[in-house]
């Protein structure tokens, strides 16, 4: 699989050590937080491209859609801080007929905490002296707070309890890739269930299982609908 990266810094890097390590091929790399520019020079570079994975910048990402939907190629969309174009993205998505995979968070094992912490929720529901609240730490650099995995963690609890606010609590300090933990507290006790990442090799595995799937598909996904597939396909 050819790969167009689109991104700066470390997540970047990560993803094409990763890829390259899964024997995939980077054929572009768009290191310009801006958006892509629907030149010649951009044509040409990705003309050979499979997918287009992007994990650039929040203000990049309308651009960067309305590209990949001109040149028709797949989209994985990693980055964070731009829910309020969504509904204008999955326009843009339908209307050209590529193929598109959006994630706060390409973690499988975040991804499996989701489901872990929706399905804790539901428990905890039943019981109404038990209150829900969510604390997640990162590394000094991450811009946005909470951060997009919080917020689906939120999300997913708040069906279960759509009468009570949830409490999300940020830090961003220091070099942590990433912590998120989901607490049920009482009068007598609290249980907490916490997923930490290690490193951004997660994110970056994910979002290469996403691109894989999302070749020669067409429609606007979320990740848990992907890994929802995958799964049924898997244990059957």
């Amino acid at each position: 699989m050819n790969i167009g990266i689109i991104g700066t810094g470390r997540m970047g890097g990560t993803l094409e050590r990763i890829a390259v390590e899964q024997g995939h091929g980077v054929i572009a790399r768009f290191w310009d937080a801006r958006p892509l520019r629907p030149d010649a020079e951009c044509r040409g570079v990705l003309s050979g491209a499979d997918v287009l994975i992007d994990f650039s910048s929040a203000e990049a990402v309308p651009g960067n859609i309305r590209i990949a939907s001109e040149l028709g190629l797949p989209m994985v969309e990693g980055t964070t801080g731009w829910s309020g174009f969504l509904k204008d993205a999955e326009a843009e998505v339908r209307r050209s007929g590529i193929g598109f995979v959006h994630a706060a968070n390409f973690s499988l094992g975040v991804n499996l905490f989701y489901r872990v912490a929706e399905r804790a929720g539901e428990l905890f529901s039943a019981f109404s002296q038990y209150d829900s609240f969510i604390e997640e730490t990162h590394h000094q650099f991450k811009k946005d707070a909470p951060s997009g995995t919080a917020l689906e963690l939120r999300r997913l609890l708040s069906r279960s309890r759509p009468d009570r606010d949830i409490p999300v609590t940020s830090v961003r300090a220091g070099y942590s890739p990433g912590r998120h933990a989901v607490s049920f507290d009482s009068a007598v006790d609290t249980v907490t269930l916490v997923h930490t990442a290690r490193g951004r090799e997660g994110l970056a595995a994910g979002a290469l299982l996403a691109a894989e799937w999302i070749r020669g598909r067409t429609g606007f996904y979320h990740f848990s609908e992907v890994l929802e597939q995958i799964l049924s396909e898997r244990t059957t």
